[in-house]
């Protein structure tokens, strides 16, 4: 007389969509799919296998396998919509804070790379303003600070036409107020601009400009020739003193 085979059985709850995933796994662990009822969120799945003795080897490797499968049921799960069950309705999955943001806006914190630089706030530009000319702290700072924008007492110290215009210049400007007698400090030169250029503010703004003359300079911060020793600027506004 043949031995009666005794099953053992196990419901999975799956996801929908998920039905092939956990159905291909649980065959692979020697699982028979019974019978299947699909929810509104979940299927229900009804598998079953032979019960029969097995090797203490086997029976670790079935431990195993369920182990992994509750892993991959549970990131399905998850997936899906997590601990949701057909009887609950919906839920949002971000819960909605009305307290206001503690990370300030941007607009009220000033970054420091906005700030204007000038010998009171800047040891390494006021020590710029003393350097020669050739020196390497003009291409340090250059090179540091291309794009920013410096401000600085100065006067022009030579003023020549760009490109044989008579309403363009190329202008050499010097820190302090020593004009064309300029002998310490950056080869500052806006290059080919016109009075208008410069952007002057102050009172009685002149319809022309020279060698000489003093002013407050703001301007952005370009690149340092080194074989000519120019440091070249570009006008921001230029505010006369």
């Amino acid at each position: 007389m043949a031995e009666e085979i005794t099953y053992e059985y196990k419901t999975v709850r799956a996801v929908r969509g998920a039905n092939g995933l956990v159905i291909s796994k649980m065959q692979k662990d020697g699982w028979e799919l019974v019978e299947q009822s699909q929810g509104a969120l979940r299927s229900t799945l009804e598998f079953r296998r032979p019960k029969k003795p097995q090797p203490w080897l086997l029976i670790g490797a079935v431990v195993a396998g369920l182990v992994v499968l509750s892993v991959v049921i549970g990131a399905v799960s998850a997936l899906g919509g997590g601990g949701e069950t057909e009887d609950e309705p919906d839920k949002p999955a971000v819960a909605v804070s009305e307290k206001p943001s503690a990370t300030p806006s941007p607009t009220v914190v000033e970054s420091a790379a906005t700030e204007v630089i000038t010998p009171q706030n800047s040891p390494e530009f006021a020590a710029l303003l003393k350097a020669d000319s050739c020196d390497d702290a003009n291409l340090a700072f250059a090179t540091g600070h291309k794009g920013r924008t410096v401000a600085f007492d100065g006067s022009i110290a030579h003023m020549a036409p760009h490109g044989g215009y008579d309403t363009r210049y190329d202008l050499l400007l010097g820190p302090g107020d020593e004009g064309p007698d300029t002998v310490v400090g950056p080869n500052f030169k806006y290059e080919d601009v016109n009075v208008f250029d410069l952007k002057l503010t102050g009172k009685k703004i002149p319809d022309t400009v020279g060698p000489g003359d003093k002013f407050r300079f703001v301007a952005e911060v370009g690149e340092f020739n080194a074989a000519q020793c120019l440091f070249f600027l570009d006008p921001v506004s230029t505010e006369i003193r």
